[in-house]
């Protein structure tokens, strides 16, 4: 088999995945009272986005824990296939919690409704974490690597990134962009822009239509195939444009394509307004006969599409990352059922779910490095890979979430997790 061959055979299930798309969003008349109604229960807090929340954040801790063993790549394949395996099963975990910022802010509320008192209590919120954390960060990172533990088994850590010389620049650098310390807050970087979009689509969906909505959804899942597409065009003869392989307009003078407005983290915006708005009213049948083959399919693509990506393309994350796309359709057709499935579930949370719930903006913020190590501490364990990963994952959620909880008790630590 060539690489054509299974670029194509990933393409054409991502189309017949786009095809069942189309049917999950229902096109029932609308109901403008009881659109009224759901905001109404919105409002309160929502106990189901707690869950949900939760849930999210602790497969974010999941998928780093499943790093280092994904990047042993050949050398350990067993290793790899573990690391993907667990490492694909919770690709929905950055969509989902995109989703429940659409859930929680839109429609915008009134005290916000200015473009600059959004911005003042949306991004200004962010600023304090993003500049303390950028700091930090880098400075355990240093420590552990250099003094703590110094000959970790970790591969994904290049050769002398915790050299003195490399490590300096990294405490201005940020400014222009994460690094390898502060990983997981490249998406405090995403979250800013879609804080700053959030009041612009507000003001449309004043308007809209469920029609209108259902429109601007089918386009957006179309953008989500692009990415096959791309990766498909040079094995039918594109040459791209003076090297650049950018499709539909993208070139060196272009980053804007077709779709670029009606792509990315906004859809996930837009998904969780309608899903809020108008609930899928479909029987238990229904709903699980649609959604449950949707995410084993988007599952199977996204755990056997690496797996095959890495034996043509061994190591190049410019391919492999393809796979992994959150804004790709694989990722999609797994991220909708779960939302979905606990947007609906009718029992009662518990009361330490919501107060865990309050800790999850720390925990995301803070746990990278300790990823490392979680690894190195149960190198020697004995444990089969995917204990290591879900141990791992257990211990640094539990430690994160308590160093969070004592963060919270004082009022000037409070904002750099909360």
């Amino acid at each position: 088999m060539n690489t054509f061959a299974i670029q194509q055979g990933l393409f054409m299930e991502c189309v017949c995945l786009l095809v069942k798309v189309y049917a999950i969003v229902p096109s029932e008349s609308e109901n403008p009272m009881k659109m009224r109604e759901t905001m109404k229960c919105d409002s309160r807090r929502v106990e189901w986005i707690d869950l949900l929340r939760v849930m999210a954040c602790f497969m974010v801790v999941l998928s780093h824990a499943c790093d280092p063993f994904v990047g042993q790549f050949d050398s350990n394949r067993m290793a790899f296939i573990t690391g993907t395996g667990i490492g694909s099963l919770v690709r929905p975990c950055v969509p989902l919690f995109v989703m429940m910022t659409g859930a929680l802010l839109l429609p915008v509320a009134g005290r916000d409704r200015s473009l600059g008192a959004f911005y003042r209590r949306r991004v200004g919120r962010l600023v304090w974490p993003l500049l303390f954390w950028s700091l930090m960060l880098p400075g355990i990172g240093y420590c552990y690597f250099n003094y703590i533990n110094p000959d970790t088994a970790n591969a994904m850590l290049a050769d002398g990134l915790y050299s003195t010389e490399r490590f300096v620049p990294r405490m201005w650098t940020w400014v222009f962009n994460f690094n390898y310390d502060t990983t997981a807050l490249w998406y405090l970087y995403m979250l800013v822009g879609l804080y700053l979009v959030i009041p612009i689509i507000d003001g449309w969906l004043q308007t809209a239509s469920r029609a209108d909505l259902r429109l601007a959804l089918k386009v957006w899942v179309i953008s989500l195939c692009l990415p096959y597409v791309q990766m498909a065009a040079p094995s039918l003869g594109f040459e791209g444009m003076f090297g650049n392989m950018g499709i539909l307009g993208v070139c060196d003078w272009n980053v804007y394509g077709t779709f670029y407005y009606m792509s990315g983290f906004a859809g996930y915006l837009l998904l969780a307004y309608y899903l809020k708005t108008y609930p899928l009213q479909w029987s238990r049948a229904k709903l699980w006969g649609l959604l449950l083959p949707s995410f084993l399919i988007g599952y199977a693509v996204t755990f056997g599409g690496y797996v095959l990506v890495q034996k043509y393309h061994p190591g190049d994350y410019s391919h492999l990352e393809i796979i992994w796309l959150f804004c790709g359709i694989n990722v999609f057709m797994m991220t909708l059922p779960v939302f979905v499935a606990v947007q609906r579930f009718k029992g009662r949370i518990p009361g330490w779910i919501s107060s865990l719930a309050g800790l999850t903006f720390g925990i995301y913020l803070i746990h990278f490095p300790l990823e490392s190590g979680g690894f190195d501490l149960l190198e020697h364990s004995g444990l089969p890979d995917w204990a290591r990963i879900l141990s791992a994952a257990v211990i640094i959620f539990v430690f994160t979430g308590a160093i969070v909880w004592v963060l919270r008790q004082w009022k000037v630590t409070r904002r750099l997790v909360a």
